[in-house]
C-alpha cells in the first residue's frame, strides 16, 4: 500500500483493530500482517493485541496495581517503595515527599518525571504535565495495545534509586515464554541522548549478534554480569508463569533485585530485529493460545 496512505491510516486510532493493526504494522515494518498465520515476533504481538484478552492484563500492565500481584508471587522486598498515589494532579503534595523521588503514570508508557531536588522544580508546571498525562489513553495514543484500554489513570510517586557510575538505572528486560525466560535486553543510560545503549543477551550472559531497531547500539565497555543474575532469572520465571509471552523488567541495585514492570507489547509490536532472521527465531518462541471455545471477540 502507498506509504503516504499508510501514514494517514495509522493516525486513525479509532478504527477497529482488524483494520488499524495491519495498517500501523505495515507502515512500521514494510511487511503484511496475516492474523490467521502470524510467524514473526512482532506479528504475534499484533495478534496478542487483538485476541489475547484475559482481564488480569489490566492489572498487570497498571504500574501500581501490578505491585500487589508481584507481592503475592515473590514478596514485597522486590518492590520499589511507593510514596504516593494520585488520581488528580492537584493531589501532589511536595511537603509529603522526600527531596528526591520519581513520578510515573500507571496507565501509559514513558511518562516519567525524575525529581532530583524538589526545591528546584516548578510545581505548577509539574501539575500541568501530570494533568495532561491523566487525560491520556495509551490504547488510542499509540498502537491499540488492548491491555491499557480500561486502566484507570493515576500517577504514582516512587522512591528515587541510583546506580553507581550510571546516569540512570540499567534495565534488565527478560523475554519470557510460558514462564521461561529465554533472552533479555539490557538498556543503559536511557535518557542520555546519544549515549543510550541497548544490547541483547542469552541467559548465559553472552551477547547475541542481533540488534533491535536499525541503529546498532553497542556498549562502550563490556557490561559486568550482575551478582544476582541467577536470582533475577528465577524472579522472572515466577512472575511470568501462565502467560504465552510477557517481558519482565528488573533492576539490580547493589546486588538487590527489584521489579520494574510487566510488558505484553514490547515496542508496540513494531520494532524489528536485525538481522531479519531473528524476527522469526524469536517469533518461534511464542506459542499462541488457541481461540477454540473462546467467546467471539467484540471488535474495538
Amino acid at each position: 500500500m502507498n506509504r503516504t496512505l499508510l501514514w494517514m491510516l495509522k493516525k486513525m486510532t479509532f478504527l477497529p483493530q482488524k483494520y488499524f493493526l495491519p495498517f500501523s504494522y505495515e507502515y512500521a515494518t514494510g511487511k503484511k500482517l496475516d492474523f490467521d498465520n502470524p510467524v514473526e515476533f512482532n506479528q504475534k504481538i499484533q495478534w496478542y493485541k487483538r485476541f489475547y484478552r484475559p482481564r488480569i492484563l489490566n492489572t498487570l500492565i497498571d504500574k501500581y496495581a501490578v505491585k500487589e500481584y508481584v507481592k503475592d508471587k515473590i514478596g514485597e522486598e522486590y518492590l520499589i517503595k511507593t510514596l504516593g498515589v494520585y488520581s488528580k494532579a492537584s493531589q501532589l503534595d511536595l511537603a509529603k515527599l522526600p527531596d528526591k523521588f520519581v513520578l510515573k503514570a500507571v496507565h501509559t508508557n514513558r511518562h516519567t518525571i525524575i525529581v532530583k531536588d524538589k526545591k528546584e522544580i516548578n510545581l505548577w508546571k509539574v501539575r500541568r504535565t501530570l494533568s495532561r498525562w491523566l487525560r491520556s489513553n495509551q490504547y488510542y495514543r499509540t498502537g491499540q495495545e488492548w491491555g491499557y484500554k480500561d486502566i484507570k489513570p493515576k500517577i504514582i510517586a516512587e522512591e528515587f534509586l541510583t546506580e553507581k557510575g550510571r546516569s540512570s538505572l540499567t534495565d534488565y528486560k527478560f523475554f519470557c515464554f510460558d514462564g521461561n525466560p529465554k533472552y533479555l535486553e539490557i538498556h543503559m543510560d536511557r535518557g542520555a541522548g546519544d549515549n543510550y545503549k541497548r544490547e541483547i543477551y542469552d541467559l548465559d550472559f553472552n551477547r547475541l549478534p542481533v540488534s533491535k531497531g536499525k541503529k546498532i547500539d553497542v556498549f562502550l565497555a563490556t557490561i559486568e554480569k550482575p551478582s544476582n543474575f541467577d536470582e533475577m532469572i528465577e524472579v522472572a520465571k515466577k512472575i511470568s508463569q501462565g502467560f504465552p509471552f510477557v517481558r519482565v523488567d528488573l533492576y539490580s541495585i547493589k546486588g538487590k533485585t527489584l521489579f520494574g514492570e510487566m510488558t505484553f507489547y514490547p515496542g508496540d509490536g513494531r520494532s524489528e530485529y536485525y538481522p531479519n532472521k531473528y524476527n522469526k527465531i524469536f517469533g518461534d518462541m511464542i506459542e499462541l493460545p488457541s481461540l477454540k471455545g473462546q467467546t467471539e471477540i467484540t471488535e474495538i
